[in-house]
């Protein structure tokens, strides 16, 4: 083997070379062994022998050969302290062993970063003596490479798992796979919904005009190695970007960013969604080892766990973002319902409409309404008093294609525009930009418009519109509601008026009071009545009662009771038969009409020389009370049977002397029955409480004192609450003589 050896010529590169002795079998024994093995001699450390493994561990190429010093085949290893290493050991005979070593091999742009485990140990000859050091090692690169691998893979899934932003892990990301491999450059690009243009998502070594000239680009055939990878579904290897025509449009962008490789992998979901690609960039023209495709596998499933779960937290996120939205909407538009309900005046539910408005859907509001054929603006909300003048003014026409309002009155459709209206108006001084016009519609027809404009820094959306058609359909129903309840109300009160009397007459040596008090809001004519006229014979009828039901039915008994008994009372002098009369004019009605009855007290009062003589008949009507000069207070016994009921009521009559300062009280049940809440549950007002206010009247009243004190009790027993049914009471007082 030395002849052979020396035949060779020097510098020549050879697979293996061994020594004679010992290191010859150990040259045999690692000659095709993956560990690592040199053998140098002398203090130069002259490279001997060394196997396979050793040279490609070492870059191969012109390095192969043997006889050199190791300082020359490899100068790089003397600044790295490797050579300092071997003299010791040639020097001191002292074994030395290495761990995860860190060795640059290379020189210039041809440095490479590599780990190995070895061992440097003096070789002896028969003698004793040291001829040299031998090395025996293992390339653990791979091994360090892995186990950074799985650092940096562990820590981006932690960063995943406690949520942190896309754009830091993949960041992260690509730091990482840059360290663990420094000819690589790495980007990340993110597909959006549909699939059909990717975006940036990292790329910290990339060129930023290289970055921002790829954001956005197309999937397809022929878009560069990542477009096209998303389009095929599978890796894209270009390993000369200056030939291959995968990147015809984008050869000169990479040129600006000495790129000259590209492999892209698509990061898909388990269902093979398109998510975005993973790109590794190289400098110089390169294919992919398979241990490249392996590590680009890898990342690219952790960059889809971190797109995945950044999609789901932002697809969370929208959603409690929605939710909140439609709560906000729900509180507000109940709370909307709630005012706008809330008066039962058209104007007011119209103002309150635009104080609804603004500044909730815009910083302008006006509410206008069409009122005998013009428009008027009845309602306007603005930030300042300024604002709010000049809204006021303005007056839209109402037969002209040039204002908005005047359209969408006569469309009945929800008007928007992102400009100022058409028409005058005081658009420039407002600063409007946009405006939205929504019609109030009764049945289908516009009666008026909500108006909301927008100044600069707000914008209308259809959200926003949504919410305000919504809002001017509540108001326009409240709005119609409230006409409806004043119409009614309206009618309701002039019936009423009709059927009582505007003033009750002045009786020679009596005194006269009444209290009438109506159920509920006033929408319905109530059923009890009462009424005071003259009779022929200079004497006075009077008649309290009370009609079953309320509204137009009991309207109409009513005034059939009232005018019977004033039609008869002039021709027949006995109160049983004018009552009797009542009863066959309540039976005689039409049978639909006769479904209800009616209770009252009827009598006749003629001045006396002690008094006031009072001749009454009780028909079903609670008990007429009397207070006396003393404040006794006593019930008139009286029997009789309820009218308009069919069957002829059995009818007693009374006669008695009201002397002077005395006082009788006809009422309704509506005062008697009237409850409140009180600590043992539900009361009623009852006969002795209105016993005790008649009693509690001044020492010698007056008929107003009375109705006063029983009013003023029942008031505060009620406590403000609405009473069930309706109230009236008619107090006669006889006079005291003159002096």
């Amino acid at each position: 083997m030395t002849a052979e050896r020396e035949r060779r010529p020097a510098g020549e590169a050879r697979r293996f070379a061994a020594p004679d002795g010992t290191d010859e079998n150990l040259s045999l024994l690692f000659g095709t062994s993956t560990a690592l093995f040199a053998s140098m001699a002398g203090p130069a450390h002259v490279l001997e022998a060394a196997n396979p493994a050793f040279f490609a561990a070492i870059g191969g190429g012109r390095r192969e050969r043997t006889g050199v010093p190791l300082a020359e085949l490899m100068p790089e290893l003397a600044a790295q302290g490797f050579i300092r290493l071997l003299d010791q050991v040639y020097r001191t005979g002292t074994r030395h062993v290495g761990r995860d070593a860190r060795v640059l091999i290379g020189l210039g742009d041809d440095t490479r970063e590599a780990y190995f485990d070895f061992t440097y140990e003096a070789r002896r000859d028969g003698g004793g003596n040291i001829i040299g050091v031998r090395m025996i090692g293992v390339d653990v690169t791979q091994v360090k490479h892995a186990r950074r691998l799985a650092v940096e893979q562990r820590a981006l899934l932690e960063q995943i798992a406690r949520q942190a932003p896309l754009s830091e892990v993949l960041d992260g990301m690509c730091r990482a796979i840059e360290e663990l491999s420094p000819e690589v450059i790495v980007s990340v690009l993110l597909a959006d919904e549909d699939g059909r243009h990717l975006h940036h998502g990292a790329g910290p070594s990339l060129p930023d005009f290289y970055n921002q000239a790829i954001d956005g680009i197309a999937t397809g055939e022929g878009v560069g190695s990542c477009g096209t990878a998303a389009h095929r579904r599978r890796n894209v290897i270009v390993s000369d970007i200056a030939t291959d025509p995968l990147w015809d449009d984008f050869r000169d962008l990479a040129g600006r960013a000495r790129l000259a490789a590209c492999w892209s992998t698509p990061i898909l979901t388990r269902d093979g969604r398109l998510l975005g690609t993973f790109a590794m960039y190289h400098r110089v023209p390169r294919a992919p080892q398979e241990t490249d495709l392996a590590m680009a596998r890898v990342f690219a499933d952790t960059a889809a766990l971190a797109v995945e779960r950044h999609r789901a937290e932002q697809a969370r996120l929208a959603a409690d973002e929605r939710e909140k939205a439609a709560r906000d909407d729900l509180a507000f538009l109940l709370t909307a319902s709630t005012a706008l309900a809330g008066p039962l005046d058209e104007r007011q539910t119209l103002q309150r409409l635009a104080t609804l408005s603004s500044p909730a859907l815009a910083p302008l509001a006006a509410v206008d309404v069409v009122e005998a054929g013009r428009v008027h603006r009845v309602a306007t909300a603005a930030p300042t008093g300024e604002a709010h003048r000049l809204l006021a003014s303005h007056a839209p026409a109402r037969d002209t294609e040039d204002d908005a309002v005047a359209r969408v009155l006569a469309s009945g459709l929800t008007e928007v525009a992102r400009r100022t209206p058409t028409g005058p108006g005081p658009w420039q001084d407002l600063g409007v930009t946009g405006y939205v016009c929504v019609p109030l519609l009764d049945r289908d027809r516009p009666f008026g418009t909500l108006t909301l404009l927008s100044t600069e820094g707000h914008s209308f959306d259809g959200h926003r519109v949504a919410l305000a058609e919504e809002l001017a359909r509540r108001a326009a129903s409240a709005a119609r509601n409230a006409r409806q309840y004043a119409q009614r109300a309206a009618i309701a009160r002039d019936l009423q008026t009709g059927l009582l009397l505007p003033d009750l007459p002045e009786i020679p040596g009596a005194q006269l009071a009444a209290f009438y008090h109506p159920a509920g809001e006033g929408l319905e004519i109530g059923g009890d009545f009462y009424d005071v006229f003259p009779r022929d014979d200079g004497s006075w009828a009077f008649i309290l009662g009370d009609v079953c039901g309320r509204g137009a039915m009991a309207a109409t008994t009513t005034a059939l009771v009232r005018h019977t008994a004033r039609a008869v009372a002039p021709l027949l002098d006995d109160p049983v038969d004018i009552v009797k009369a009542v009863d066959k004019a309540l039976n005689d009605r039409y049978a639909h009409q006769n479904n209800g009855f009616v209770t009252l007290v009827y009598g006749h009062l003629a001045p006396a020389a002690d008094g006031l003589t009072v001749h009454l008949v009780r028909a079903g009507h609670t008990l007429p009370l009397l207070l006396d000069t003393d404040h006794a207070v006593d019930t008139v016994e009286v029997s009789g049977g309820l009218l308009g009921i069919g069957i002829p009521p059995r009818l007693a009559d009374r006669r008695f002397t009201l002397r002077p300062g005395e006082s009788l009280l006809l009422y309704t049940d509506g005062l008697t029955e009237c409850r409140t809440d009180g600590e043992g549950g539900t009361e009623q007002y009852g006969d002795m409480r209105l016993a005790k206010a008649l009693a509690s009247a001044p020492r010698r009243p007056t008929a107003a004192d009375i109705v006063e004190a029983v009013a003023e009790d029942v008031r505060g027993f009620v406590n403000g609450r609405d009473v069930e049914d309706d109230q009236a009471a008619l107090v006669i007082t006889a006079d005291e003589p003159a002096p």
